[in-house]
């Protein structure tokens, strides 16, 4: 990678780790597990920076590598062991109720992979449809599968529990 690249890639990646740690925490739960899916999605961008350069949408590529980190964390994190005991919470945001968090939270590590990174993008990270199967590299109607299944293994473990704020998000 020459200069103008490297200085390219660096500008881009040190703009959007705050992004793309969000993202990750919403799909983890976790930020120590997030912290690690964002440098390996860095690190990864910066091996393929001159073709990933060149993309059209930059920011659809990198939250795909991003989710792909997070889908295939499972299949090899067999190894992984958390050597420091749990980490500490981050704080709620005002608006949000401390117990319905962690109970969504609990309720959510308990759908499917495919199924949560489908409701995290959609409802917790407000992404339309279309951008999800292109991050997910699947059809628009396996989002909607995804979504549905998932909501409803959500409700079936949920039960009649109500919440005192609801996300935003939305059919788009």
């Amino acid at each position: 990678m020459d200069e103008d690249q490297e200085r390219d890639y660096l500008a881009y990646a040190g703009g959007r780790i705050p992004a793309l740690r969000r993202l990750a925490i919403l799909l983890s739960g976790d930020d120590d597990q997030a912290d690690d899916l964002v440098q390996e999605t860095i690190t990864k961008l910066y091996a393929a920076w001159s073709r990933a350069s060149k993309v059209e949408n930059l920011d659809a590529y990198t939250h795909a590598m991003l989710v792909r980190a997070f889908l295939d964390d499972r299949r090899r994190g067999w190894w992984k062991v958390r050597l420091f005991g749990a980490a500490p919470e981050s704080p709620a945001p005002p608006q949000a109720n401390a117990d319905d968090r962690a109970v969504v939270r609990a309720a959510l590590a308990q759908v499917p992979r495919r199924q949560q990174a489908v409701l995290v993008l959609r409802f917790l990270h407000d992404l339309p449809v279309a951008e999800v199967a292109q991050i997910l590299g699947c059809s628009i109607g396996t989002v909607k599968s995804q979504t549905s299944h998932g909501l409803s293994t959500l409700r079936r473990i949920l039960g009649d529990r109500t919440f005192t704020h609801a996300g935003s998000g939305g059919a788009r």
